[in-house]
């Protein structure tokens, strides 16, 4: 047992051990110069040879060519050579509670899984986001394990255990009747979400949920529920605006998860500020959200994963109808000039995998500059971060070092060599 300890020690990385828990978190007194081959500010789809970049007080002070840039004679020099500086990256939609489909199902991660062994899970899965290159993670919902994402983002925030920034939305609210664990109808099973039936109780959960602690609130706009097959609006327009206004009033914004076409207009038109998945999206509807200032998160390893999981072998099978209709669907958002952002439901698959999402953007159509915005400038744009997303004097020094360039290989992305987090440094 001792012998599996020491072992399991070794391989996780040091400075996690020596930087990622208690006050050991803090950004270090002494300022840091970053020397990488190139650097990708995020702020455009340029790369920029020969830059280096400062950090001071946990926050970038300068960046620009070596020339330009006079560190404090303190400064400690980080050479990373033949790699690429990139602001830390954000996961747009990920679930820390739950874990891949071809494990335990939902049903049964809701329904068996205790509290306690979720909370566990997620703190490996928090660490394995950050060390990732994923420095904040929008969490979309525990999934039944009630508030524990506040608690979570609180022992994160906290420098209990290491792991992104972390937004989150506690329980999601659903529509009675339309969302949860299927069983016989006569026993009250695990829902996964917070049930409302009108525009009242809209209103009650939503200030509930945000007195609890959510920094964002998520909506099921739609769902398989009735007689008929196929996912079904949910929500009305106006519970939905109702939603948003009670948020809004609190400085919080509204996701919703919406497959339909209706259930998209009623989302964009009520003016929430992310519609997730999107499914249904036809060119008129993404006309809707791009007027209505409506970011677009596809989440296309989320649908490419659980196809998998059904027996799809990719690569040597033709594809399944959703993934088909899934590529349609994002030539359609591309071309519409939709905000997109890069979120993957990552939890459906592993967490640190998020990279996933990134590839298959590119294999859809997006460049390699254009995903790579698309996870950390326009993610930073559409949940409204102005502290966070690009390289440049003020703002916080999440950064990451990729080997290789990322700008013609998006899988470059995977290949992470160096994490830093409010100037902290986890991975090196």
């Amino acid at each position: 047992m001792f012998r599996r300890l020491a072992l399991s020690l070794l391989l996780v990385p040091q400075l996690v051990l020596a930087q990622g828990r208690g006050r050991g978190n803090r950004p270090p007194a002494a300022p840091v110069l970053l020397k990488p081959a190139h650097v990708f500010t995020a702020l455009d789809e340029s790369l920029h040879d020969g830059w280096v970049v400062l950090v001071e007080r946990g926050r970038i002070s300068a960046a620009g060519p070596a020339s330009s840039v006079t560190a404090p004679a303190d400064a400690r020099v980080i050479d990373l050579p033949g790699m690429t500086l990139l602001p830390g990256m954000i996961e747009g939609h990920g679930h820390m509670f739950l874990h891949p489909y071809n494990e335990t199902p939902w049903n049964d991660q809701v329904l068996y899984e205790p509290l306690a062994l979720r909370t566990a899970r997620a703190t490996v899965s928090a660490r394995n986001t950050l060390l990732a290159g994923f420095t904040t993670e929008r969490d979309l919902g525990t999934e039944g394990a009630m508030y524990a994402d506040v608690g979570l983002r609180d022992a994160i925030n906290q420098d209990i255990i290491p792991g992104p920034r972390m937004i989150v939305v506690t329980r999601a609210i659903v529509a009675k009747g339309a969302y949860g664990v299927r069983g016989a109808p006569e026993w009250d099973l695990p829902l996964g979400g917070q049930e409302v039936g009108n525009v009242d109780e809209m209103e009650s959960v939503v200030r509930e949920q945000i007195g609890k602690g959510a920094d964002w609130i998520k909506l099921y706009g739609d769902y398989s529920w009735g007689p008929h097959p196929g996912s079904h609006p949910t929500f009305t327009e106006e519970e939905i605006r109702r939603a948003v206004e009670i948020a809004a009033q609190a400085g919080e914004y509204v996701a919703v998860h919406t497959n339909t076409t209706e259930g998209m207009q009623r989302a964009a038109e009520a003016g929430v500020a992310t519609i997730e998945h999107g499914d249904g999206g036809t060119p008129e509807v993404f006309a809707l959200m791009k007027k209505n200032n409506v970011g677009f998160i596809p989440t296309l390893a989320a649908t490419d994963a659980i196809a998998q999981y059904a027996g799809w072998q990719k690569g040597s099978q033709p594809e399944p109808r959703s993934v088909q209709n899934k590529r349609a669907m994002f030539k359609v958002a591309l071309a519409s000039g939709v905000a997109i952002g890069m979120g993957g439901d990552v939890g459906v698959f592993p967490h640190g995998e998020n990279a996933r999402e990134m590839e298959l953007m590119v294999e859809y159509g997006m460049t390699a500059p254009q995903a790579l915005i698309s996870a950390t400038s326009r993610n930073a744009a559409i949940f409204h971060l102005a502290d966070r997303g690009s390289i440049q004097p003020g703002m916080l020094a999440d950064l990451v070092a990729v080997d290789g360039d990322p700008t013609h290989d998006i899988s470059a992305v995977r290949n992470v060599k160096f994490v830093m987090k409010g100037g902290v440094i986890y991975k090196q």
